[in-house]
């Protein structure tokens, strides 16, 4: 019942528009922090990608910065994208199964396979530093209790999920 409802749930627009501004914040940052990630995408300025997930989209383009910029669709460079890359896991707890077990979801991939090959780079070796960004904030002691509780958060989170999945 909960999975026919999720897979039918389409948020508002708003609220998927500020989700995804959000997201590649968050992605950006990460970057920032990496310097030969940096420079992977730097080398591809100009090329786009866009990754789907069911009937939502999101358009990028690779920076002369090493980031990524929103566009507002995947034509507005006049041309398809470079890359597109669709998530085939149609529900949501099945994905978020997926990347709480640490593995990738089965994707489809259209368009430029080297670009593929690098923003692939992207994902098997940046990582977040959540407890050093948080230790900023807060300091090292309170950074670390804070991300390990959210560890064994996410573990319990994962097993209640791969039972609900049974």
């Amino acid at each position: 019942m909960l999975n026919l409802f999720l897979k039918n749930f389409q948020p508002p627009a708003w609220l998927v528009a500020e989700a995804q501004q959000k997201a590649l914040l968050l992605v950006n940052h990460v970057l920032m922090q990496e310097p030969e990630a940096l420079a992977r995408i730097a080398r591809n300025q100009g090329r786009s990608v866009c990754v789907m997930w069911r009937n939502f989209s999101v358009p990028l383009v690779a920076t002369p910065a090493g980031l990524f910029e929103w566009v507002e669709a995947p034509l507005t460079l006049g041309r398809a994208p470079d890359l597109t890359l669709t998530l085939l896991e149609e529900l949501p707890l099945n994905l978020l199964q997926t990347a709480l077990a640490g593995e990738k979801p089965q994707v489809r991939i259209e368009g430029d396979i080297q670009w593929a090959a690098e923003l692939n780079w992207l994902v098997d070796h940046v990582r977040w530093d959540l407890e050093e960004d948080l230790s900023r904030l807060v300091g090292d002691a309170p950074a670390h209790l804070l991300v390990s509780g959210a560890r064994q958060l996410t573990q319990a989170l994962s097993a209640f999920v791969a039972r609900r999945q049974t």
